[in-house]
């Protein structure tokens, strides 16, 4: 029987181990887990008891391991998805568009898939939303709902949903986008990456002006290098945004014939087009070394090569046996076939071997490990298409024509030419971290080793941390072996040990080999200069990458892990007196303070009563202070039933998200009627949920959440106040925005809202 170290032991338990349940003994072991999977993933089979035996060697001793969620979901009744990975469909430019794709992320989280999405395609804040006459809020403001969408749903097992955000470099938003994580709390769901163009990277070069478009209007211009400089600098002090190469990675994309990408799973690793799917498994090289810190330490290859062609087969029977989500993503997989084979445990296997990491000598040695991986991966892969068919898309000319499948050694490109291939994308670096330490530790993906013992902050949900200390498992190994007082050689080094430049160095030899993409860290000591840390991202364009991502602790990330003995970060720092921020959504307390207010609106024969309900949280001067937690909106009248229920959910999840939400009254009081909006208490109020927007400003106002000169006040109400006046508007009123053309031009005239523009009236 396999024995675990507590932290893989922990690890099995809360994410992987099938619970006993209706009568059913459950995974009793890791053995057991194993022997689960492999049954499974032998289903589609011809032979399937044959192939379970095989499986499962392959999964013995941690050797190969299928990413979590194959672990955690494969032979249970569970209603999730073997899929690590998603990007989902293209957002449409439209608010029913947007809340749809909403809907088909949050599905997708629930079954356990991390998500990635576009956001380049929504119009930026401030441009005309034709038709309704209102000014557009900008991606940003919706990534906010997904954001907070996102906090709400718990995915399969113990897994809190992730996202990746991208936009494009010459979005005209794109420089919000870039500050969108500056500030502590924001966005905390997603990780952000910029579409860098290669017409972007050379006019940063060449020190060119560059242009912010949308839809053929350029809506500004500036130097290229001061756009890349705020990238920089954002990504110094907050370690966002990354970086994504976009027209490379379309490029060199075996399936470049019949697809475009335009963003990423939530690591990167996988760029996928829209609905695209991808799931994961990796060879543990950790486990493949023999005579480990000898003279004659070496890959054992045929068993690489052993392993390799059981992985494919694995991971091709488990897009046969997964549930998806979606549709889409469905049709998708299946007309691709897309998996993503990878590695785990590089830097403790160059450490059995003496070599030091992001040396020459292992920058060679790790090449020909993946060119090993690589051509053993496209070998299975078309021995499988002679036994099951090629991929429904394959293309033979367009396919061979790729740059990465014309780099394949003869022998291989023969074989596509004479059978096809099963699988149209084979290969990936994941970041592996849970399932690295379930295998007792090991080197997680391509990175180095953080630390030879360090303690790793454990999040619980209640927002409080618990740490334990962990070993890495090759000087673990070595302290078995040679005993603990023996110095470490010189192959022991850590992340911290490391120049940025031999990171680099590492993420493009494992690039080279690599049919999708990687997820690499340079991860850079808290006290790298700017300017030393500058013209890392785009060195990585220039070897090859297809991304890049660096991490520098500071106060507003702190750290996931730390070395032993290392002094507890500073927590994020407050940003103002006010406002209580919060890293967890809160739970319900059994009752809350609370105001009901009373709205009528004149189209309406009933009222709407609106319920806001707040909790109180210690500010950063220790005092209590209430904030706004949920809201209920009910009336008689049917009409509104659906959508205020799905409008106060909504708003209820951003409530509990933390942080400053009075965006929530802004977006409300921005939102036009096209059929007309109504004059109430003196002033023109543009719609329904404008008004629900006005009782929410007051509600904040009178608990202290805003101040009472708010700037989100209305200008009817100020202009009453700047008069003196007590009671209602009197004389003439000024025109409002009307809904058809957007001109201030809109008049009450015979009882009936009338454009002095167009001729809009909402009497018809």
């Amino acid at each position: 029987m396999q024995e675990l170290i507590p932290i893989s032991r922990r690890i099995w338990q809360g994410k992987y181990r099938l619970p006993a349940a209706e009568g059913q003994a459950g995974d009793t072991s890791i053995e057991a887990s194993w022997q689960r999977v492999a049954r499974a993933l032998a289903a589609p089979e011809a032979e399937p008891e044959a192939w379970r035996k095989r499986f499962y060697e392959a999964l013995e001793d941690f050797a190969f391991l299928p990413a979590g969620r194959i672990l955690a979901g494969a032979g249970t009744e569970r209603q999730v998805t073997l899929f690590n990975c998603f990007v989902m469909g293209t957002i449409p430019d439209d608010m029913g568009g947007i809340f749809a794709g909403l809907r088909e992320a949050a599905l997708t989280m629930q079954q356990g898939g991390g998500i990635g999405y576009d956001f380049s395609t929504l119009r930026p804040r401030g441009a005309l939303v034709r038709g309704v006459g209102a000014d557009a809020s900008g991606p940003v403001s919706f990534m906010e709902v997904w954001d907070a969408m996102c906090r709400t749903i718990m995915s399969a097992g113990s897994r809190r949903g992730a996202m990746m955000g991208t936009l494009r470099c010459d979005h005209p938003d794109v420089e919000a986008f870039i500050a969108a994580k500056a500030e502590a709390g924001r966005l905390t769901n997603f990780n952000l990456s910029v579409l860098a163009t290669d017409a972007f990277l050379e006019a940063v070069r060449d020190d060119r002006p560059w242009q912010l478009v949308f839809d053929g209007k350029v809506y500004k211009e500036l130097p290229a290098r001061a756009l890349w400089d705020s990238i920089m600098r954002a990504t110094y002090e907050s370690s966002e945004p990354g970086v994504i190469f976009i027209d490379r990675i379309n490029r060199a994309n075996n399936l470049a014939y019949c697809e475009t990408i335009a963003a990423t799973n939530p690591c990167g690793e996988q760029p996928l087009p829209p609905y695209g799917a991808c799931l994961l498994g990796s060879i543990n090289l950790e486990r493949l070394i023999l005579e480990p810190f000898g003279p004659r330490a070496r890959l054992d290859e045929p068993r690489l090569r052993r392993l390799v062609q059981l992985a494919v087969r694995m991971l091709d029977n488990a897009i046969s046996v997964s549930r998806f989500p979606l549709e889409q993503q469905r049709a998708e997989a299946e007309a691709k076939r897309r998996i993503g084979l990878g590695i785990t445990g590089l830097a403790d296997a160059l450490i059995y071997c003496g070599l030091r990491y992001g040396s020459p000598a292992a920058v060679e040695r790790t090449e020909a490990w993946m060119r090993a991986i690589r051509d053993a991966a496209y070998a299975a892969s078309i021995a499988l298409a002679e036994e099951k068919g090629p991929f429904p898309l394959f293309d033979r000319e367009a396919f061979l024509a790729a740059p990465g499948v014309a780099a394949l050694p003869e022998k291989l490109r023969r074989g596509i030419a004479a059978s096809g291939i099963r699988n149209g994308l084979l290969t990936s670096v994941a970041p592996t971290g849970t399932i690295s330490l379930l295998a007792g530790n090991v080197s997680s993906g391509l990175e180095p080793v953080f630390a030879f013992s360090y303690r790793r902050n454990i999040l619980r949900p209640d927002g409080s941390r618990d740490q334990e200390e962990v070993e890495d498992a090759a000087w673990r190994r070595f302290r078995a072996v040679k005993g603990s007082e023996q110095p470490l050689p010189e192959a022991f080094v850590t992340a911290a040990d490391l120049r940025p430049e031999e990171h680099l160095a590492m993420q493009a030899a494992v690039q080279r080999y690599v049919d999708a993409s990687v997820s690499k860290t340079v991860n850079l000591p808290q006290e790298t200069p700017f300017e030393a840390f500058k013209d890392l991202y785009r060195s990585a364009w220039e070897q090859g990458c297809k991304g890049c991502t660096t991490y520098r602790p500071s106060p507003l990330r702190g750290a996931v892990m730390e070395a032993a003995g290392a002094a507890e970060p500073a927590p994020p720092p407050a940003r103002d007196g006010a406002v209580v921020y919060m890293s967890q959504p809160l739970d319900r307390p059994e009752a809350l303070k609370g105001r009901t207010y009373k709205l009528r609106w004149p189209d309406s024969d009933h009222a709407l009563y609106i319920t806001l309900n707040d909790i109180e949280q210690p500010g950063p001067d220790g005092q209590l202070r209430r904030r706004p937690f949920e809201i209920f909106v009910n009336s008689k009248n049917m009409e509104h039933f659906a959508w205020t229920v799905a409008l106060t959910r909504m708003i209820s999840a951003v409530f509990r998200r933390g942080g400053d939400v009075s965006f929530v009254v802004e977006e409300l009081k921005a939102v036009f009627d096209p059929r007309g909006g109504a004059w109430m208490e003196g002033r023109y109020v543009p719609s329904l949920l404008a008004a629900i927007g006005g009782v929410i400003e007051r509600h904040l106002q009178e608990i202290g959440f805003l101040g009472g000169a708010s700037a989100l006040q209305s200008l009817g109400e100020r202009e009453r106040k700047a008069a003196g006046e007590a009671g209602p508007r009197r004389g003439p009123l000024p025109p409002a925005q009307c809904p058809q053309c957007g001109n201030a031009s809109l008049e009450r005239k015979e009882g009936c809202l009338a454009c002095m523009e167009c001729g809009y009236s909402n009497c018809g």
